[in-house]
């Protein structure tokens, strides 16, 4: 059997799920320390060490000990500026701490990719998530745990217009299309994170939404 995290690396940690994640690894007993980079400061707690600056200087400055990886970083285009700052966000980054990360001994990596994450999808959106899965896989992870939510739904700092318009019929989609709480995801997560296993394990958000209930 697996043992529990002690020592988690949280990317994204001001995020919409990252929040929720960052809350629920704080709140439980069994974790030592949190490691969560992140541009502004995060509220002081006495298991996290939170690095202040850009994310992406400052991956490659971590360390410490490290057990468990979650990736919670995501943007959109628009938000993003551009296909390039996308792209840095939601595909260099990832990939760079996850090489980082199994440096530095980690042997868990968690990442939100999307739903529809297809390399050789005509969506660049969907393409990027793809390549991404890809690109960690070739990182060999002893455990390589990728969740592939639907809508992410709840209240962020910067409201997403598209994301508000689609919000009310994503509620009502069947399935893994149906629209998925950001909290639920964190639940999630966190859950797959303490369950046994090994090697690769790709979870729908239908599966997500039954996980983190």
């Amino acid at each position: 059997m697996n043992a529990a995290p002690r020592h988690a690396l949280l990317a994204g940690a001001t995020g919409l799920t990252g929040q929720k994640l960052l809350a629920l690894l704080l709140a439980d007993e069994t974790v030592a320390q949190v490691l969560a980079p992140t541009r502004h400061a995060l509220p002081a707690h006495p298991k996290l060490s939170n690095p202040v600056g850009m994310v992406s200087h400052l991956i490659a400055q971590l360390h410490g000990q490290v057990d468990t990886v979650f990736c919670c970083l995501g943007t959109t285009i628009r938000q993003a500026g551009s296909r390039e700052a996308f792209r840095m966000v939601d595909y260099d980054l990832p990939v760079s701490l996850g090489r980082h990360a199994r440096a530095l001994g980690a042997n868990h990596y968690l990442v939100i990719s999307a739903l529809g994450a297809d390399p050789a999808s005509r969506l660049f959106y969907n393409r990027t998530k793809g390549e991404l899965e890809l690109a960690l896989q070739k990182q060999e992870w002893p455990r390589l745990t990728i969740v592939r939510p639907s809508l992410l739904l709840g209240a962020r700092h910067k409201p997403r217009m598209g994301e508000m318009l689609a919000a009310p019929f994503s509620r009502i989609l069947p399935g893994r299309w149906r629209g998925i709480e950001a909290g639920t995801v964190a639940n999630a997560m966190w859950r797959l994170a303490r369950a046994p296993g090994n090697g690769l394990r790709i979870v729908e958000s239908d599966e997500l939404q039954q996980l983190g209930e």
